[in-house]
């Protein structure tokens, strides 16, 4: 198969491809082509040929659009690189990837340098070093169409980094096309959609959506990244059908106001979704489908339809089509329904393993698939997510899954939100605590709360610790954010 616009082109050459919401530019199919085809000729100029790995460190943008099928086109594997990493963790992920040039931006320059060593780098603005290659200055030659198999590597994405060994998970076009499809399945397609993408396009989440465009024929707005004012008012300028947000970027839209009417879908992931800011979604008509996913399954795992975030169970939805969810146990067997395990994910959209990293890959796979780290459980085929295998808290020898605390005081009617981390203990070697945000108007116990847990929870799992807060400490993403819960636990009165 040829890269995938080459073929849109044909089915649909007239129709929308991209908008670029800060300048209201617009590329249909064909104008799309043509800029890829000319990029892709650029790229040639400079020496990139099939099987070469692209670096691009830049920010979500058209420029980014163009350097993701002119890759394709090549037969070259792109290489999104964060661009909010420090210069070190850059240059860990170059070496990493095997890179053969680096393309950044006017923002990106400078750490593009320091990172890329001895491999050249080409910027897409004016270039303010002479080191650095700028692209429209490179002569155009002409390109003639890689063909791809399902399972070549397509993109090499990286995983957190920021400690230890990064690793690049090898993704082909068979995942992101079993990923497309299955999305579509869930969230439903119409050839009149337009997707809203404010995420990065070296995260999945962003990159997802003008590959899955693509394949459909539909449309990209893209607001070259997250500044909550600009994006609500891009949703009501161009009135897109969907729209990708992680669970932090959905509550500062809902702060600026109403979300407009021609959503279709609001598809949220990234982190965990607080059933509070679920709530408030739908209580304000927001079509919310709340998502499990992960680079290595090409995003989307599991999508719950706004029908079953409604039901506020906590639930990540069902499985999506083509992709099997397995709970087992620490010794890789699996259990019933309702225990909690670790999650085990596979079928097409799962990658082929970590780029040129036997132990890893060794490590991650079992006979039933891909070990995400997560833990969880189902329930009348539904996935509840409680928690990361390594945020498990291990009391007196025995485990505790924080999820699943948090879940219990979550069924308080005078708790509106709450966090549970493990403490360490001289006697117990950890202890379980919690952070409780009381809901508005209430002012629960601590004697009430463990009453609580004592009546749906085994003893073990009760917290012995519990402090109050106004609000749950979050990173940027949305994810807790444990070192500041235990900051404020360690403050509580009763420590």
């Amino acid at each position: 198969m040829r890269d995938w616009l080459s073929h849109r082109v044909r089915s649909s050459p007239g129709a929308l491809a991209l908008v670029a919401a800060p300048t209201g530019r617009e590329w249909t199919y064909a104008e799309l082509d043509a800029a890829v085809d000319r990029t892709a000729g650029q790229l040639a100029a400079l020496g990139v040929t099939a099987d070469d790995h692209v670096g691009v460190l830049m920010e979500t943008r058209p420029a980014f659009v163009r350097l993701v099928f002119a890759c394709q086109r090549l037969g070259a594997t792109l290489v999104p690189l964060n661009a909010r990493l420090a210069p070190s963790e850059l240059m860990a992920q170059r070496a990493t990837a095997d890179l053969i040039a680096l393309v950044c931006e006017a923002e990106t320059e400078p750490d593009a340098l320091t990172t890329a060593e001895t491999v050249p780098v080409v910027s897409v603005d004016k270039p303010q070093s002479p080191q650095v290659a700028w692209l429209p200055d490179e002569p155009v030659e002409d390109v003639t169409l890689a063909e791809w198999d399902t399972d070549d590597t397509m993109a090499l994405m990286f995983t957190s980094g920021t400690t230890g060994t990064p690793k690049a998970v090898r993704l082909t076009p068979g995942n992101f096309y079993a990923a497309a499809t299955a999305s579509a399945f869930r969230l439903g397609l119409d050839e009149a959609d337009a997707w809203l993408d404010p995420l990065s396009m070296y995260h999945m989440g962003g990159l997802s959506v003008p590959l899955r465009a693509t394949l459909y024929g539909t449309t990209t707005v893209l607001t070259n990244g997250f500044e909550a004012e600009r994006v609500f008012e891009a949703l009501h300028e161009y009135e897109p059908t969907g729209v990708s947000l992680v669970p932090t970027m959905l509550r500062r839209l809902l702060q600026q106001g109403d979300l407009p009417d021609s959503l279709r879908f609001a598809l949220v992931g990234g982190a965990p979704t607080p059933r509070g800011l679920a709530a408030d979604a739908v209580d304000r008509g927001v079509p919310i489908h709340v998502s499990y996913g992960m680079t290595e399954a090409t995003s989307q795992i599991t999508t719950a339809t706004p029908p079953e975030v409604d039901e506020d169970n906590g639930t990540v939805g069902r499985p999506l089509f083509g992709v099997d969810v397995t709970i087992v146990d620490d010794d890789g067997d699996p259990v019933a329904d309702g225990e909690s395990g670790r999650i085990v994910v596979d079928g097409p959209t799962v990658t082929p393993g970590y780029y040129e990293n036997p132990e890893a890959n060794a490590d991650a796979f079992t006979d039933y698939g891909f070990v995400t780290g997560d833990v969880g459980y189902f329930e009348d085929g539904r996935l509840s997510v409680l928690n990361r295998r390594s945020d498990r808290i291990v009391s007196g020898g025995e485990n505790v899954e924080p999820g699943e605390v948090v879940s219990v005081l979550r069924r308080h009617d005078g708790v509106a939100d709450a966090a549970v981390v493990g403490i360490a203990d001289p006697e117990w070697g950890e202890r379980v605590a919690a952070l409780v945000v009381p809901a508005e108007g209430r002012e629960p116990t601590r004697e009430e709360l463990r009453a609580h847990c004592d009546a749906n929870l085994a003893g073990f799992k009760r917290p012995r610790t519990i402090a109050f807060a106004d609000s749950v400490p979050r990173t940027a993403s949305g994810t807790v954010d444990r070192t500041a819960v235990r900051e404020s636990l360690a403050r509580a009165a009763d420590l």
